[in-house]
């Protein structure tokens, strides 16, 4: 029973501690963006704005991985690594 109760709470407790690392990745990326975009006002950089805005909105409500991939997409769009 140990055998495999052992992994199953080893698993739960990798999930419970890179989910809330997971959330703090989203305003870094929305900065990121923030900044990126700040002077610029070119289409790419207003969908690039308006990425960042979608991106804090799902963050607030908790959704960090849509988050993040929307955060993600829009920095490739201007050519920025993640």
């Amino acid at each position: 029973m140990i055998r495999f109760a052992l992994p199953a709470v080893v698993a739960l407790l990798a999930l419970l501690i890179v989910s809330p690392a997971s959330a703090f990745q989203c305003p870094k990326l929305v900065k990121q963006l923030q900044d990126a975009t700040g002077n610029r006002y070119d289409a790419t950089a207003a969908d690039a704005k308006l990425a960042a805005v979608r991106a804090q909105a799902l963050h607030t409500e908790g959704k960090h991985a849509e988050s993040e991939q929307v955060a993600k997409e829009a920095l490739a769009k201007l050519g920025i690594k993640s």
